[in-house]
């Protein structure tokens, strides 16, 4: 997009001469402040806050999070705006496209989960074939699930878009106006959406007080971790592909698939071991064929998923550049 292109080459362009106008150290405390307007509200009310007898999983304190937090995109995400059109000079498609409202980016959407799904390979094969998952897929099971449950419609739809319109949306082009660094940019602000999940420990010593303070810790230690590396990755996807729709698609799929498997044994287990209360109604791990008498399963399901694990990072790594190449990017970077 020319706009775009003009718009960016105003500010980053090398004969560029006068100071950005805001500095990193500010979009950074814009991003600190739209953080705590996220997160800070689910703690002034009765309806938002947990407690020893209400989980934050409570249907009405998903409802009330998720009109929070719509509330804050909306306010954050005009003040993102107000700022590029009126610091930055840019016109109102401009901005937009910044922001990843326009184009949608349909194309890089599907490339970006195309090569997402490449690196959960082996995931991808456990839980497909495995788990037996295709039989629901096929009849759009989990998709219809998704509305009439609560934590999934939480934890697939509503908290993966408000995440990356917050975090990406309104956040990424104020570090572009300051003229941050790509590999700043990447990095920085990933590392505050991963502190905006800090919260979740003392959540969890509240509705679990008998559970070592070590363990919540090192639960909310990983938790940062994982959210920082993901938001590490979303980041440069958007600045590839300059799409919101893109990153929330592959921010929902993440979160679909969960952490993948480093370690043990993969196999699949017979209906008796079925309990048949899987939270995605997943165990069905055989397919409904019990394994004949007590033989354990062939270690090839084991050696497949490994070899598809470790090829679907060789492969995510060679595509990495291919898939997310667009037109649409909000920075020149070379792959």
């Amino acid at each position: 997009m020319p706009a775009i292109t003009d718009f960016l080459h105003r500010y980053l362009g090398k004969e560029q001469t006068k100071p950005p106008p805001i500095s990193t150290g500010s979009a950074a405390a814009f991003l600190v402040i739209y953080t705590l307007i996220y997160v800070v509200p689910f703690y002034l009310s009765a309806t938002t806050r947990p407690s020893r007898t209400l989980s934050r999983d409570a249907p009405s304190v998903i409802r009330a999070r998720v009109a929070s937090v719509s509330l804050t995109c909306l306010v954050c995400s005009l003040i993102t705006f107000a700022i590029l059109t009126s610091k930055g000079g840019a016109t109102t498609g401009e901005a937009l496209h910044s922001m990843g409202y326009w184009p949608l980016g349909l194309a890089e959407a599907a490339r970006s989960l195309l090569l997402t799904a490449i690196l959960f390979g082996g995931p991808l094969y456990e839980a497909l074939l495995v788990d037996g998952q295709w039989r629901h897929w096929l009849s759009f099971e989990p998709v219809a699930g998704l509305f009439g449950d609560w934590v999934r419609w939480r934890n697939i739809i509503a908290g993966p878009f408000t995440e990356e319109v917050l975090f990406r949306s309104a956040a990424v082009p104020l570090m572009l106006l300051a003229q941050t660094s790509v590999a700043r940019t990447v990095f920085l602000s990933p590392v505050i959406f991963g502190l905006a999940h800090v919260h979740h420990f003392y959540e969890f010593r509240l509705t679990h007080p008998h559970e070592p303070v070590a363990t919540g810790l090192l639960r909310s230690l990983l938790q940062l971790a994982y959210t920082s590396l993901f938001g590490a990755y979303a980041t440069f996807l958007f600045l590839r592909t300059g799409s919101l729709l893109a990153i929330f698609a592959v921010h929902a799929f993440c979160n679909v698939m969960g952490l993948p498997r480093l370690w043990g044994r993969v196999e699949p287990t017979s209906d008796d071991d079925d309990d048949g209360d899987g939270a995605d109604g997943d165990r069905d791990r055989d397919g409904g064929k019990a394994a004949p008498g007590n033989a354990r399963p062939s270690v090839l399901w084991s050696v497949a998923y490994y070899v598809l694990l470790v090829g679907g990072a060789v492969g995510w790594w060679r595509n990495l550049g291919v898939l997310t190449a667009s037109d649409n990017a909000l920075v020149p970077m070379k792959i």
